[in-house]
C-alpha cells in the first residue's frame, strides 16, 4: 500500500501547486468525486473462456486548466477488474485496483475528450467459486500500465457524466519459468466505466 499512498501525496501536491500558479494567472483548479460501474473482461492472445463482468469504480480528481481548451485531470481510483468464466456466472476472477489515471481534456462548453496514461497497483486478487473465493495476488504483477480515452460533460461547478474506456499496455499474470522455457501468459485487463462526477471550486 505504500506506493499508492505515495502517489496520492504526490498527486495532492502538484494539484495544491498547480491550483497556486494557475489562479495566480486568474484561473482555477476544481477538485472533486467520481463513482460509477464497470464493464470489465481479460483480452489477449491467450485468453480463452472468459467473458465480461460488472464492477465498480470510485475516487477522486483534481481538474487544472492548462488553457482556455486543456485541462490535466490527475485521478486516484479504487477499481474493481476481473472476468467471469463463459457459461458459468459463479466463477471467475475479481483483481482489486488502485488506479492512478492522468487524463488530458480538450473541452467545449462542457463537453470535453479524454487520454491519457494509466497505472494501476494490484492491492487484492481473488479466484472464485460460488460463494467461495482463494487468495491468488502472487499470481499477478503488482503494476499494471496502460491508457485511458473517453468523452463526456463536465460542469465547473457540479455534476457531469462520462463513458471512459481503459486499456492496458503490460499483460497482468506473472511469468512462470519451467526449465530453461520462460513462459508469459499473453492476457490484459480491459474495462468500460461509466461514471458520474462532481466537481467543486
Amino acid at each position: 500500500m505504500q506506493k499508492p499512498i505515495f502517489t496520492l501525496a504526490l498527486l495532492l501536491g502538484l494539484a495544491s501547486a498547480a491550483q497556486a500558479q494557475y489562479r495566480g494567472r486568474g484561473g482555477n483548479v476544481s477538485l472533486g468525486l467520481k463513482a460509477g460501474v464497470s464493464l470489465t473482461d481479460f483480452v489477449g492472445a491467450d485468453v480463452n473462456g472468459y467473458t465480461g463482468r460488472f464492477g465498480f469504480h470510485a475516487g477522486g480528481f483534481a481538474n487544472v486548466g492548462l488553457t482556455r481548451l486543456v485541462a490535466f485531470q490527475p485521478e486516484i481510483l479504487y477499481s474493481q477488474k476481473g472476468a467471469k468464466v463463459n457459461g458459468n456466472s459463479d466463477y471467475g476472477t475479481r483483481l482489486h485496483y488502485i488506479d492512478v489515471p492522468l487524463a488530458f481534456h480538450v473541452n467545449t462548453d462542457g463537453f470535453f475528450f479524454e487520454a491519457g496514461p494509466q497505472v494501476g497497483f494490484l492491492v487484492a486478487a481473488k479466484a472464485e467459486a460460488g460463494s467461495a473465493s482463494v487468495d491468488v495476488k502472487d499470481a499477478y504483477k503488482s503494476v499494471d500500465f496502460g491508457y485511458l480515452l473517453g468523452l463526456g460533460y463536465q460542469l465547473k461547478h457540479g455534476l457531469g457524466l462520462g463513458l471512459r474506456y481503459n486499456g492496458a499496455f503490460t499483460n497482468f499474470p506473472n511469468s512462470s519459468t519451467v526449465g530453461n522455457v520462460t513462459v508469459q501468459p499473453r492476457a490484459r485487463n480491459s474495462a468500460f466505466q461509466l461514471y458520474a462526477t462532481y466537481s467543486f471550486n
